[in-house]
């Protein structure tokens, strides 16, 4: 794991049984001019190669099944090119956000839950490989896909945004 620049201080794992994949993550939240880069590398018992943008957090992940081959990071999910796909985002006071899409993110994606007895709304841009695993989310229900622009519809937003947001990343990565 690293919090800043590449994962230089790589160390080789045995994956545990069960855990035939291996997995590398970079994520990115920016928040006004504040921003924050995560790099991961792990053994996985699941995982896609996608893209995942929800406006002020993006993630890209990238999968494979040989020894050392996550030695490589994802591309750096802030740098993409948008791709002319547009998708509703949500913040702490709307899901109204117009969102552009970039790389391979080619859905619109919708995630309901509650939390604490608070329904809560997720919106973005995610690649179809992702969205395919999304639909089985543990925590997280409702999820749904959809693949025209503005498909996932405006709706309002609880304040547990951030926590549906932590909970549906954690499932993409480490399933």
């Amino acid at each position: 794991m690293s919090m800043t620049g590449p994962c230089t201080n790589q160390n080789l794992k045995t994956c545990p049984s069960g855990s035939s994949k291996c997995m590398s993550s970079t994520a990115v939240t920016q928040v006004g001019d504040i921003s924050a880069k995560m790099k991961v590398k792990n053994c996985a018992v699941d995982c896609q190669n996608g893209s995942m943008n929800l406006g002020i957090f993006k993630t890209s992940s990238v999968c494979c099944n040989t020894d050392k081959c996550n030695i490589q990071d994802p591309p750096d999910p802030s740098t993409g090119a948008p791709n002319g796909k547009k998708c509703y985002s949500c913040d702490v006071q709307s899901c109204s956000n117009i969102l552009s899409c970039s790389g391979i993110e080619d859905r619109c994606f919708k995630a309901t839950g509650s939390f604490g007895g608070q329904s809560m709304v997720v919106k973005g841009c995610l690649s179809k490989s992702l969205c395919d695993t999304a639909a089985s989310a543990g925590d997280v229900q409702g999820v749904s896909c959809c693949s025209g622009n503005l498909c996932n519809g405006v709706q309002s937003v609880t304040q547990s945004f951030l926590f549906l947001c932590c909970s549906l990343l954690s499932f993409i990565l480490l399933h």
